[in-house]
Order: C-alpha cells, then sequence, then structure tokens
C-alpha cells in the first residue's frame, strides 16, 4: 500500500489543486526522505519552481516541473500525501512539507519513513526499468501471455515484479487471480492461453474498479483532502483470510507466495473453479 488505484487517485485529486501553482519553500523534519539530490540541494533547487503536469508510473507519482526537472514520489507502504491549508503546524510522520506560493502546503504523511523522493532531471534514472503500465495499451493479452511464458515462477509472484508489470501490489494481484479463477501458486508459464484472457481482463476490470472507489482505505491510506476510499468493501479475498468466500462459501485461505501473504479460494481458483466454468462467468 499504496499501489496503482491508490496513486492514481492521489494524482487525480492533485492535479487540479497543483497544476499553475509554484513551490514557495520545503521543510524537511526527516531529511531522509530524499534519496537524490542531498537534502540541502533538493532544499535550494525545488522552490520557485513552477508544477506543470503529474503523472503516474506504476506506484510513483511524477511531478513535471517549469525547471524541466522531475520530482518523483513512491509513498512505499505507509505514505500519504495530505493537502493542507496555510499555517498548520507540523504533525507527526510528517517527512516533508512542500510549500505552495498560495500558502497552503502538500504533507508527505509516512509513518515507517520508507517512502522516498528524487528531484532528476532525468525520470528514467529511477522508473526507467518499469514494465508495462496495465491500464494502457501495450498491455495486451498478447503482451501478457509473452511475459508469462518466460518466467518459471508462480503467477502471483509475477504479477507483483515491477519490472514486467508495473503498479500491481498484494491485494490487487490476490483480487485480480481471483476473478480470473486462477491458483495463485500456478505457475506462470503454465496458463492456458484461455486463463491468460481472463487473467488480462480481471487485472484491468479490478484496477479499473478500485480507482472508481477511489483506492481502498485497509491501513493508513487516505486521499490529499483526508477521505478513505471505499475499494476494500469490494474485495472478495484480500485482506479476508479465514473468512468465507462470497461466491461458494469456502474459507478463503492464507498462503506465503515467494515472501508475500496471499489470501485465495482454494475451491475458486482450483481445477474445478466455478468462476472458469461455462455459464459461470463473474
Amino acid at each position: 500500500m499504496p499501489e496503482l488505484p491508490e496513486v492514481e487517485t492521489i494524482k487525480n485529486c492533485l492535479l487540479p489543486e497543483l497544476v499553475g501553482r509554484s513551490f514557495a519553500a520545503v521543510a524537511l523534519p526527516w531529511p531522509g526522505v530524499v534519496r537524490r539530490p542531498s537534502a540541502h540541494e533538493f532544499c535550494d533547487r525545488l522552490p520557485g519552481q513552477g508544477i506543470v503536469d503529474l503523472r503516474r508510473r506504476g506506484k510513483y507519482m511524477l511531478w513535471d516541473l517549469s525547471g524541466a526537472e522531475k520530482l518523483i514520489i513512491h509513498l512505499r507502504m505507509t505514505g500519504a500525501l495530505l493537502l493542507q491549508p496555510a499555517g498548520c503546524d507540523i504533525e507527526p510522520h510528517t517527512r516533508a512539507v512542500l510549500m505552495l506560493d498560495d500558502g497552503r502546503g502538500v504533507r508527505f504523511w509516512d509513518r515507517r519513513k520508507l517512502g522516498a523522493m528524487w528531484l532528476v532531471e532525468d525520470e528514467a534514472a529511477v522508473v526507467g526499468k518499469l514494465g508495462m503500465e496495465p491500464l494502457s495499451g501495450e498491455f495486451t493479452p498478447e503482451a501478457l501471455e509473452a511475459a508469462l511464458r518466460r518466467h518459471s515462477v508462480p503467477v502471483k509472484a509475477l504479477l507483483l515484479d515491477q519490472n514486467v508489470i508495473a503498479g500491481i501490489g498484494n491485494m490487487y494481484a490476490d483480487e485480480s487471480l481471483y476473478a480470473a479463477g486462477i491458483d495463485p501458486l500456478k505457475q506462470a508459464r503454465d496458463l492456458t492461453h484461455e486463463e491468460v484472457e481472463r487473467l488480462h481482463r480481471s487485472v484491468r476490470d479490478v484496477l479499473a474498479s478500485a480507482i472508481g472507489c477511489g483506492g481502498a482505505s485497509v491501513d493508513t491510506y487516505q486521499q490529499p483532502d483526508g477521505k478513505r476510499g471505499t475499494a476494500q468493501f469490494r474485495f472478495q479475498v484480500a485482506h479476508r483470510a479465514g473468512e468465507r468466500c462470497h461466491l461458494c462459501g469456502t474459507p478463503i485461505e492464507r498462503v506465503v507466495v515467494r515472501g508475500r501473504g496471499t489470501c485465495f479460494c482454494r475451491r475458486c481458483q482450483g481445477p474445478m473453479s466455478p468462476i472458469s466454468q461455462p455459464g459461470r462467468p463473474r
């Protein structure tokens, strides 16, 4: 957390508020949040630059600046960007405050200090190795199948590989595999053509639905105005270990796949999955 839908939601919320504004000052209660350049250079170079555009690449947010530099932010597990009015005090767990020319600030809140910021001229230095964007035209069933065939790892692990597909995290990988009726432990290269097509469709549907809900607030995630997302109320397996499957009533199981907790329904995602049977579309 946050994953692609949460970062996309934050970007969409901040875009109309920030484009056309400029930075007035920077406060760094925790200088370690800046990875490049030095914290001193960051505070020196950012003020005065205007905000031209905001974009997302995978789980990264990219701010195009008037000085031809890019401000890149990764929220990691517990980060949030909150738009605060002028005159607000610096609250606990605030790692940076980017002050705007209208007196407001963008507060980078991060309980675990895992988030990061970069100020660079070449964005490829930070995001250049990311894989396909799952909501873009490049992410086709054919492209997904080609990627799957190259890897002898559990399909759940492949969905989390940011060098293959950018932006999918743990909970949306679980939801996508459930919607496609695919066992998360099945080897990526062993998926049938039909399974690949189902997975392609489910990835796009699950991510688009979550964006429509403003993301999922299962831990610290909140939108820049403090509102919580509601995608978690639609989850079928993610964060539901021990609860009953909504479709078949089987208890949701949790296993570890390549170090990541994985929730799934053994019946709906097994060989006789009702999801994949004719006449039982999701």
